[in-house]
C-alpha cells in the first residue's frame, strides 16, 4: 500500500510540474489512485496530440553541417584555367613579359602564347642570355633584335584590351612559377613561314600552333626565375 502511494505521489508531482505546458489538464486532490492515473492519461494524451501537430521537419533529426572543401585548381595552359586567375599586374619584369607575349604571339592560341612565354623564361635561366626577362626581351646584337617587335620601328602600344589582359595573366603565371610544359626547354622559335639558319643546327623540341620551337645546345635545364 505504501508503494502504491509513493507511485501515486510521483505521478501527482509529474502532473503538477507539467501543468504550465497543458493548461486544460486538471488534477484531483483525492487520494484515489485511479483519479491520479486518469489525470496522467489525460496529460499524456494532450502531449501526444501536441507532438502530432508538429510538422515532420521539426521532429526529424538535423543533419550536421559539413563545410565543402575548396576544389584545388591545377595549372593548365588553357582558357578554363586562365579564367580562374585574377586580373594581373606587376612590376617591370611582368610588363616586359606581357609586352613580348602580346606582340609576338597574341594571334596564337593560348597554348601558343604560353609557349612563347616559356622561351623567354628559358632564356633567362639558360646561362647564354641576360639573366632577366627584360634583358632577354630587349637584347640587341648582330644588327638586329632577338624579338622582332623591339626593332620594327612601330610604337609598342597594346591597343587590344582582351589580348592585353590575357597576356598579363600568362606573364603573371609564368613569373609566379607555373610549370613549363609545352616546349621542352626551348630557347628559340620561328613561324612556319620562315626558315632561319640556326633552325638547321638546333634540335627541334615542339610545334605549337604556327610556331616551331628549338633548344640551343649548351642551355642549362629550365628552372623557375625568381
Amino acid at each position: 500500500m505504501q508503494k502504491l502511494r509513493f507511485v501515486t505521489g510521483a505521478f501527482v508531482a509529474f502532473v503538477t510540474l507539467a501543468q504550465p505546458a497543458v493548461a486544460d489538464s486538471t488534477m484531483s486532490t483525492s487520494n484515489d489512485p485511479r483519479a491520479a492515473m486518469q489525470a496522467v492519461a489525460a496529460l499524456l494524451g494532450a502531449e501526444t496530440s501536441a507532438m502530432a501537430a508538429l510538422p515532420d521537419q521539426a521532429l526529424a533529426p538535423r543533419k550536421p553541417v559539413v563545410a565543402k572543401a575548396a576544389k584545388a585548381v591545377t595549372f593548365r595552359p588553357d582558357a578554363a584555367w586562365l579564367a580562374t586567375q585574377p586580373v594581373a599586374k606587376g612590376g617591370a619584369e611582368w610588363a616586359c613579359l606581357t609586352e613580348a607575349i602580346y606582340f609576338e604571339a597574341r594571334g596564337e592560341t593560348l597554348a601558343g602564347q604560353f609557349a612563347v612565354a616559356e622561351v623567354i623564361m628559358n632564356r633567362a635561366v639558360s646561362g647564354l642570355y641576360p639573366r632577366s626577362v627584360c634583358g632577354v626581351v630587349g637584347q640587341r646584337g648582330g644588327g638586329g633584335c632577338q624579338f622582332s617587335y623591339v626593332c620594327d620601328g612601330r610604337a609598342d602600344s597594346m591597343r587590344d584590351g582582351d589580348a592585353t589582359r590575357i597576356a598579363g595573366k600568362i606573364a603573371a603565371a609564368m613569373l609566379g612559377g607555373a610549370p613549363r610544359l609545352l616546349t621542352d626547354g626551348a630557347t628559340h622559335f620561328h613561324t612556319r613561314a620562315v626558315s632561319p639558319r640556326w633552325a638547321h643546327r638546333f634540335p627541334r623540341t615542339a610545334t605549337v600552333g604556327a610556331h616551331l620551337f628549338y633548344r640551343q645546345p649548351g642551355a642549362r635545364p629550365t628552372v623557375a626565375v625568381n
